[in-house]
């Protein structure tokens, strides 16, 4: 995700600051070397933009602007198998069957239809901006896995360079190989609220999906408390190789709902949840 002030309104964002996450907080200008990096592939998700609270970060990638709409994702999967690619209404249940295949622990074999289209872009943001990016062979399995061949090919090394960038890291309270401090706990975890068939046309589909992210280290002492931000990527995708996969994508802030006025929970309860509930699969 790229950095800084002076891009238009719709941003895929890279972390930037110093220290924690989450709205409030003022941060730095970010360093132009960082800017041009990631703006070439808009791929590093909400989980990094955390890093960037307080800024609007400039925007990357290739895909057309997408307004998120739709209600709650429920879990499984849409069904895979045939059907002609066509127009949804946003995230309403169609009783598909769930997929069963996975491909590099991600699910595989979504329909060809614009449900289709929204289930594996719902399911393919939450590994994008889970902590498995952190991990260099983890991060190269998801690319490969979400991310049309050609596509992935040109993401890919620029992406161990954001990943690996160690005042990036030194930022975001992570040690020089990705993981957390001692006593630490890293939450990087994307929750889809919704999905949107922008346009399906064949073998092409631009998908909006609307969700929350939850980013930060959680411990006593954290310097980069866990927090919540709201955001909408926009993906291009095409149908390859019988399944969906992403060709570029955008990322803007947004809908964000009015905090309620409940108190922070502790970093141990932070902890104890990241580590006791488990992630979904998500579908129409």
């Amino acid at each position: 995700m790229s950095l800084g002030q002076d891009g238009p309104p719709t941003r895929t964002r890279m972390p930037e600051g110093h220290g924690g996450h989450g709205g409030g907080a003022r941060r730095p200008q970010p360093r132009r070397a960082l800017v041009t990096v990631v703006s070439i592939i808009a791929l590093l998700v909400a989980a990094l933009a955390f890093a960037n609270r307080g800024s609007h970060p400039s925007s990357s990638g290739s895909a057309n602007n997408g307004t998120a709409a739709g209600s709650g994702a429920t879990a499984g999967s849409s069904g895979g198998g045939g059907g002609k690619a066509g127009t949804d209404a946003p995230t309403a249940p169609s009783g598909q069957k769930p997929v069963t295949g996975k491909s590099g622990g991600i699910p595989s074999g979504f329909a060809h239809s614009g449900e289709g289209a929204q289930s594996a872009a719902a399911n393919y943001a939450v590994f994008l901006g889970g902590d498995g990016m952190y991990s260099a062979a983890r991060r190269h399995e998801i690319v490969d896995t979400v991310y049309a061949a050609d596509a992935a090919a040109k993401v890919q090394s620029d992406l161990d360079k954001a990943y690996s960038d160690a005042a990036f890291l030194q930022r975001i309270g992570l040690k020089p190989d990705g993981t957390a401090p001692a006593g630490m706990t890293f939450i990087s975890r994307v929750n889809p609220v919704g999905s949107k068939a922008e346009k399906i046309s064949g073998d092409t589909a631009t998908v909006s999906v609307w969700f929350s992210s939850l980013f930060g280290l959680a411990g006593e002492g954290s310097t980069n408390p866990v927090a919540e931000s709201w955001y909408t990527n926009t993906f291009e995708m095409k149908w390859v190789g019988n399944d969906w996969k992403i060709v570029s994508f955008q990322q803007k802030d947004g809908p964000t709902p009015v905090g309620r006025d409940q108190a922070a929970s502790s970093a141990q309860d932070m902890t104890n949840a990241v580590n006791g509930f488990g992630g979904f699969t998500y579908a129409r």
